[in-house]
């Protein structure tokens, strides 16, 4: 019997409201929606979002891509990886603390934030453990660094016209570890992978799509409309898609014991950077502060990594 839950955008909350990760369940196009939403600070993945991001994430691939809400169960055909902070996505990992582990020479706590890192993006590249569940992200405003690998670990990605993402990390002399030469060299191949690491630039959505790393490029302020488009221009061509992406998967395979040795490896280098380089680092953080109080302020849109200052550092 039709009711209110047939109704596509009609979205059950669930979880806390109040949380660095929010989460809603749309009954009618089985899809689930889950927002990075930053409440103070940068909108990078501190501990307590990754903890946040686990803690949902665990169960979700437990049971096999299905969620309980109430006294309902219900099978996800869909994952949504949004953002509710205006013009971030996500800013990545938490700089100020890498560089404060780094300089302490605390190994095991960086090691331990790397892994919580790793298990997020394994998990949401096998699909939750569903074989008919679609990952997608909805990239509206700028993914860089984690941010850009959390994007690039689902099978879809929608990015609006204005948003902008990059892998800065070698500006303060170090590479991503958290997947993204996995990610992108299956996307683009390795030698445009490498070009684009080792490069540090901030990319458009356009020039990703031209690329081949952006799937779908909306208007701005028409992501949550695209990605919805997508769904329904596919949902009865679904079972051939999604036999498609996994087909995707046994091609071009991205193994746990890879992600664990290049995260190692990120690790080391990490551990070996430089009163220079950490120095770099902090610049980047209060770049980012100072972009987003601007962005905050009445009238003030600019780009996070505006000017890049690290770049002549």
């Amino acid at each position: 019997m039709s009711n209110l839950r047939d109704t596509v955008g009609l979205c059950i909350p669930y979880g806390s409201e109040n949380a660095q990760y929010v989460t809603e369940f749309e009954p009618a196009t089985a899809t689930l929606w889950g927002y990075f939403n930053a409440k103070h600070g940068v909108p990078c993945f501190n501990l307590g979002l990754l903890r946040e991001i686990t803690a949902h994430e665990e169960a979700l691939s437990a049971h096999g891509g299905r969620l309980t809400i109430g006294a309902e169960t219900f099978e996800v055909s869909h994952y949504v990886l949004g953002s509710r902070t205006p013009g971030v996505f996500s800013m990545g990992g938490d700089l100020a603390l890498f560089a404060m582990l780094i300089k302490t020479q605390d190994r095991q706590a960086l090691e331990n934030y790397a892994r919580l890192c790793i298990d997020n993006v394994w998990r949401r590249v096998r699909n939750y453990s569903s074989p008919t569940l679609t990952t997608i992200s909805l990239v509206q405003g700028e993914a860089l660094g984690g941010g850009f690998e959390s994007a690039l670990a689902s099978d879809v990605i929608v990015a609006e016209e204005s948003a902008q993402m990059g892998l800065p990390e070698i500006l303060f002399n170090l590479f991503p570890g958290m997947g993204a030469y996995s990610l992108l060299a299956r996307r683009i191949g390795q030698r445009a992978a490498e070009k684009l690491i080792l490069s540090g630039k901030i990319l458009s959505a356009t020039e990703l799509h031209e690329l081949g790393v952006v799937d779908v490029v909306a208007a701005d302020g028409r992501g949550e409309t695209a990605v919805r488009d997508w769904i329904a221009k596919n949902a009865k061509r679904r079972n051939g898609v999604q036999a498609l992406m996994r087909a995707r998967q046994l091609i071009h395979p991205v193994a746990r014991e890879e992600l664990d040795g290049i995260v190692g490896l990120w690790i080391d280098a990490a551990m070996r950077l430089t009163e220079r380089d950490l120095r770099m680092m902090d610049r980047l953080v209060r770049a980012q502060m100072l972009a987003l109080e601007s962005e905050a302020a009445p009238g003030g849109q600019e780009s996070l990594m505006a000017g890049r200052p690290l770049a002549a550092a």
